[in-house]
């Protein structure tokens, strides 16, 4: 019943009058973009995860040596092309490209940036990575050889990751200085970020905007409020409670995506989720029709294995019910586990994010049916992400996409061998998984990939390194008067920050 009131309720507000949201006014500047983020970035620090909030600011100011087109398909970036050195190594050719100081991207700006990435201090996402680079070589400025301990066939997609932008080795100390098609002018902390073009952007005729004005709108309701009184331009993360309502409103436009998608993870620290079965127990206990109606309206389907989608050649159907809906096998998987009474946990989510509260609350009901019984923590995000990255929970919920549309890029979930980080389970380390995703990420050959990647896929149904749960449409709404700005493909969607460089406002 506490379902069904809260989606009443959530519908009943979408109906309501649109307020202004107290920072928001009416655009009048030809050329000038509002845009509703969902949250205020807790942090742009380039090479740092912090949410996607953050990789979009970030897909503005920043470029990396390879990045994407529209279609989803690997393009060069400030690298014009790119080549193997065998099996141990990749040769990157250098564009005539600038920073936003004016100065030219040259091959010691990208080892320089290799450098801090791989440091000892270093918190940055692909520190792990970038560890396995034995040397970067830069024979000329424009040519770049990054050699490595290992085969790593994948290279070329991580360097279009939005965690690994190439940055101005010359930058003032606490400073950044990207070379993407926008620059920050000023911001106002925990509210708006304003940006202008960057005029040594090395796209012939890009940006088309004049200015980018960023607004931070965490109550979901009042983003799509401001949006459809005329506030803002472009809203990320639209409600999918209101997704119905835009996509009739014939002032707007919804442009959604299948590829995120939700999961559980794990502080495999201690006990009772160090233990497989437990993990399981979880995995079995969840209905996740449920899910998608309650947290997502119906638009997205249940994710019983690895978020690896069925239009990948590397999907495996045989595993597609591996984490299935069954209660009577949590609760043997439990008494086997020495459980035979249940536990008691914490789970952890976010209050910010309805889709987070919701998956959350009804998983909560899920894992009591089991004699799982977990206390809820609903902090705002960013907070989330700080006890995330701390191990501060028993269970907690996540959501995002995979780093790229390649089976590597669901590595980041799965690999407990890399540095600490709320995307992933805390101190759960599963060596199996970590030795196949090396051995795939080291071939080059299709074939021995999939069968690679079939066995890594056999053990994480076992290990539940990260437990599934669904799949999400994710959308932007955006007025009729904003062109060039789309939704990139399936497990790109947060890469859709991308295409600001074509946006324009009629």
């Amino acid at each position: 019943m506490a379902i069904i009131t809260r989606r009443a309720a959530l519908a009943g507000t979408a109906a309501l009058p649109f307020l202004r949201a107290p920072h928001a006014r009416a655009q009048q500047n030809q050329g000038t973009l509002t845009f509703g983020l969902s949250s205020f970035p807790p942090s742009i620090q380039p090479w740092a995860n912090t949410g996607t909030a953050a990789a979009t600011i970030k897909l503005m100011i920043h470029r990396g040596l390879t990045s994407y087109g529209p279609d989803g398909a690997l393009r060069g970036e400030l690298a014009e092309s790119w080549s193997p050195i065998g099996t141990q190594g990749w040769e990157f050719k250098l564009r005539d490209a600038r920073f936003q100081n004016g100065e030219r991207v040259t091959a010691a700006d990208v080892r320089w940036t290799i450098e801090q990435i791989a440091a000892d201090r270093s918190t940055a996402y692909f520190r792990a990575e970038m560890g396995g680079v034995s040397g970067v070589e830069t024979p000329d400025d424009r040519t770049v050889r990054i050699m490595l301990r290992d085969p790593v066939a994948t290279l070329p997609i991580w360097m279009a990751s939005y965690h690994l932008p190439i940055i101005s080795r010359n930058s003032p100390r606490g400073t950044f200085v990207g070379a993407g098609p926008f620059a920050i002018r000023a911001q106002e902390r925990g509210s708006v970020i304003e940006l202008e073009p960057n005029r040594n952007f090395h796209r012939a005729g890009l940006p088309k905007l004049r200015a980018i004005r960023a607004i931070a709108y965490p109550d979901e309701n009042l983003r799509v409020a401001a949006l459809r009184a005329g506030d803002l331009d472009l809203i990320e993360y639209v409600p999918w409670q209101s997704m119905d309502a835009i996509a009739a409103d014939p002032s707007l436009r919804l442009d959604t995506t299948d590829g995120a998608f939700m999961f559980f993870v794990f502080n495999g620290t201690r006990p009772p989720f160090n233990d497989a079965r437990v993990r399981k127990a979880v995995a079995h206990a969840i209905r996740r029709e449920e899910l998608v109606r309650a947290a997502f309206f119906g638009r997205g389907s249940p994710l019983t294995q690895l978020p690896i989608p069925e239009s990948s050649p590397f999907y495996n159907a045989d595993f597609k019910d591996g984490w299935r809906y069954d209660p009577a096998l949590s609760r043997r998987l439990l008494a086997e586990a020495g459980h035979p009474n249940g536990v008691s946990c914490s789970l952890l989510s976010t209050a910010q994010y309805g889709m987070h509260k919701d998956t959350a609350e009804v998983a909560q009901q899920h894992l009591a049916a089991v004699g799982i019984r977990a206390e809820l923590n609903l902090p705002d995000w960013a907070t989330r992400v700080t006890v995330g990255n701390r191990g501060q929970y028993d269970i907690a919920v996540m959501g995002t996409a995979a780093d790229s549309n390649d089976p590597d890029g669901i590595a980041s979930f799965i690999d407990g061998s890399l540095a600490p980080s709320y995307v992933r389970s805390h101190g759960l380390r599963v060596d199996r998984i970590t030795e196949l995703l090396a051995r795939g990420r080291a071939e080059f050959d299709e074939g021995r990939r999939r069968a690679i990647y079939r066995e890594m896929e056999r053990v994480a149904i076992e290990q539940a390194p990260i437990v599934g749960l669904t799949w999400r449409s994710q959308g932007y709404a955006m007025r009729r008067r904003v062109t060039g700005f789309r939704n990139m493909p399936g497990a790109l969607t947060f890469y859709s920050g991308l295409t600001f460089e074509t946006a324009e406002v009629g």
